[in-house]
């Protein structure tokens, strides 16, 4: 176990830890596309945790309001779950609720934003999924990259990135919005898709296999951008959570925690992180940091 007393080390100074074992962390391979060459993290991960949960319990919750044997003139799919058996195939192929639920639970609309100024609907649309699949997806996609953000940088500026993402991504939403209910819980999703691009970007000589890297996020993001062209999804939510992401990686994850290497690797390691500081240098001055953030305020 981690000594608490002693202070975690940056990435030009971690040569002293360059003696440990690479079997004191014996998930070190965990996440080989985005692997750090060097000490070892925390694997703390109660914030998505958290997510995930409140996520499934909403989903929950809204099927048992829906209600579709008492609601719907239609054989709702998967009957054997009573109230929380999910509307006919032909109304909602996602596997999901009714389009007046999800209006009633909170999400966006048109109509109703500009006639009635229902603004806390920017908030409630986040957590809401149109389906079952809409769900697996958003959250399998949530749990690898946002465990793997979480390890590297930390609770606190992942929930910073996820919950200011998540909000941008509903405004973002909120301008290009029709007369149908749309939700927008991906925008999150994609705020830490950017903000590992930026971090991908801050750190590049410090990754191992940098294009699975690359085309790993291309495939995460691809596919749930494609869902957002399926009914009740609100794709415009997931560029503006994409674009506030990546400004907001700038802003806050300038100081990721490192991994343990074996010691064959210390001399390798040594010249990639002075290569790297010459590289961190222009990402890190105040100046990059003041205009992501005024970008992000302008958005």
């Amino acid at each position: 176990m981690e000594n608490p007393s002693k202070p975690k080390s940056q990435i030009g100074d971690c040569s002293g830890d360059l003696r440990s074992s690479a079997a004191a962390d014996p998930h070190r391979d965990k996440f080989p596309f985005f692997r750090h060459r060097s000490r070892q993290i925390s694997r703390d991960t109660w914030l998505i945790s958290v997510f995930v949960l409140l996520q499934i319990v909403i989903f929950a919750v809204t099927m048992g309001v829906n209600d579709c044997p008492g609601n719907s003139y239609g054989d709702c799919a998967a009957e054997f779950l009573g109230r929380f058996s999910f509307q006919p195939l032909s109304e909602n192929p996602m596997l999901g609720p009714s389009a007046s639920t999800l209006e009633h639970m909170g999400a966006l609309r048109s109509n109703i934003l500009a006639e009635s100024r229902e603004i806390w609907r920017i908030f409630t649309s986040q957590w809401l999924h149109s389906g079952l699949f809409h769900l697996l997806s958003n959250l399998g996609s949530l749990i690898f990259v946002g465990i793997y953000m979480e390890q590297e940088f930390g609770p606190m500026r992942i929930a910073a990135i996820y919950v200011l993402s998540s909000a941008l991504g509903s405004l973002f939403a909120v301008v290009f919005v029709q007369d149908i209910p749309s939700v927008c819980p991906a925008a999150a999703l994609f705020g830490l898709i950017g903000a590992m691009l930026s971090a991908l970007a801050r750190n590049w000589n410090l990754y191992s296999n940098k294009t699975s890297a690359i085309m790993l996020i291309v495939v995460i993001s691809s596919v749930n951008f494609l869902l957002g062209f399926l009914p009740y999804i609100d794709n415009f939510a997931n560029i503006g959570g994409l674009v506030s992401g990546f400004l907001l990686g700038f802003v806050l994850l300038f100081a990721p925690q490192l991994r343990q290497v074996p010691p064959h690797k210390a001399s390798f390691l040594k010249s990639e992180i002075k290569r790297s500081e010459k590289l961190k240098e222009k990402f890190d001055r105040p100046i990059l940091r003041i205009i992501c953030l005024a970008l992000f305020c302008v958005m």
